[in-house]
């Protein structure tokens, strides 16, 4: 009798067996391997809509297409850094790119969401452009006194270092000049029209805008000389991410006349918050290095992105997902 229920006992015990193995084949053939792709849709913070920010975007948005197909991208124009950094922060945007020294300035005060934010990727170099009329008087900084400056729309980057290179050349931002909120969209317009003297610019090279106003009317770039990035750094605290640079000749030919320009150069971020699904950062960030020869054919500043720059995100956090992009890549 007993030797009857052992035998039972195990052949139960055997059935019970194969049914997991069967079932455990069967999830291995219905479910998918490996992680699942991203999927949902993101809002992505450009800029203005002739400016360096917006082209790219538009360019990154079809290559996020390809490698990202069940995701929808959404592209939000918006007036340039401070604005773009504050959307992610308070969560109205997902992905952004922003200059460091508004990424400083923001994580500096304190605002909502600062301790959030994180880096992907360390992009291209924004060159402070001078814009003037080729005839016109103005050949430093302190020539402005009394002029109308365009000095970028109130939530952008330009009007940060707008603002902190006019007082590095001894003027007072809003006394010492007329300063006009516009932006690269309405700027070259209100040069040409002589509703502006001087606009300032925060730009890739060469920024279209640009490249356009010198293609119909005559302009000139004024130097900002190594003092002045001196004084600027002199000030501290995110100062400190402005540096010395030149604008090469061929940059503007029409407005350079064959004369390479010295400037002030401050780095760019894609920017994104710590609450980012891993998976869906890590892919973005390999197509923003991945496309980059082909986005740089028609937005130049694209093709200085640099593998082995892009992980230094300072002053922000890199992000996980963009961390195991990096390790995954690295020789």
């Amino acid at each position: 009798m007993l030797q009857a229920l052992s035998r039972i006992g195990r052949r139960r015990a055997l059935q019970a067996c194969a049914a997991l193995v069967v079932l455990g084949l069967l999830l291995w053939w219905l479910l998918p391997l490996g992680p699942s792709e991203p999927t949902g849709t993101l809002t992505f913070s450009t800029g203005v809509r002739s400016g360096v920010y917006q082209r790219y975007g538009e360019r990154l948005r079809g290559d996020l297409a390809k490698d990202l197909p069940q995701v929808s991208i959404r592209l939000q124009t918006s007036e340039g850094s401070q604005q773009n950094i504050e959307r992610v922060a308070s969560g109205k945007a997902d992905f952004t790119i922003a200059t460091t020294d508004a990424l400083s300035t923001y994580l500096r005060s304190g605002k909502p969401g600062a301790d959030l934010l994180r880096g992907c990727v360390r992009l291209y170099d924004d060159y402070i452009q001078l814009v003037v009329p080729r005839d016109s008087e103005v050949r430093k900084v302190s020539d402005l006194r009394g002029k109308r400056v365009g000095v970028g729309q109130r939530g952008s980057g330009v009007r940060l270092v707008a603002d902190r290179v006019l007082a590095a050349g001894g003027l007072d931002p809003e006394d010492d000049v007329t300063p006009v909120p516009s932006g690269i969209d309405t700027m070259p317009e209100q040069l040409e029209d002589e509703r502006l003297d001087a606009f300032f610019w925060s730009g890739g090279l060469p920024t279209t805008a640009v490249q356009e106003l010198a293609g119909r009317f005559p302009i000139r770039l004024v130097p900002l000389e190594a003092r002045l990035v001196e004084r600027l750094q002199a000030a501290g605290g995110s100062a400190r991410y402005y540096r010395s640079a030149v604008m090469p000749a061929d940059a503007y030919r029409n407005a350079q006349q064959g004369q390479a320009v010295p400037t002030v150069a401050v780095s760019n971020v894609l920017v994104t918050t710590e609450h980012s699904d891993p998976a869906l950062t890590e892919a973005f960030t390999r197509t923003v290095i991945d496309s980059r020869d082909r986005i740089g054919s028609e937005v130049h500043a694209a093709q200085l992105v640099d593998l082995r720059t892009a992980i230094y995100t300072d002053p922000l956090p890199l992000h996980e997902g963009a961390s195991r992009y990096y390790r995954s890549v690295k020789p």
